[in-house]
């Protein structure tokens, strides 16, 4: 499970951030059309949303990779 930290100063990432920091895509603009072509799961129900808020503690499933938000 790889970790993706929260800045101090911020409440929470977009999934769109998350999937741009892991290096799924490219750019914010690609989620959209990354979440329609893949199976992403946000906590095990899964998720078409590429504004949805992610907090410390929830963990995203892409592929066979998982993704642990934390700050």
């Amino acid at each position: 499970m790889k970790t993706i930290k929260i800045r101090q100063d911020q409440e929470y990432i977009t999934l769109n951030v998350l999937l741009k920091v892991a290096d799924l895509i490219q750019t914010g603009g690609m989620a959209k059309i990354f979440l329609v072509d893949n199976d992403v799961y946000v906590n095990g129900e899964k998720e078409t949303r590429r504004g949805r808020k992610l907090y410390p503690g929830d963990i995203v499933k892409v592929f066979d990779a998982e993704y642990f938000v934390s700050r």
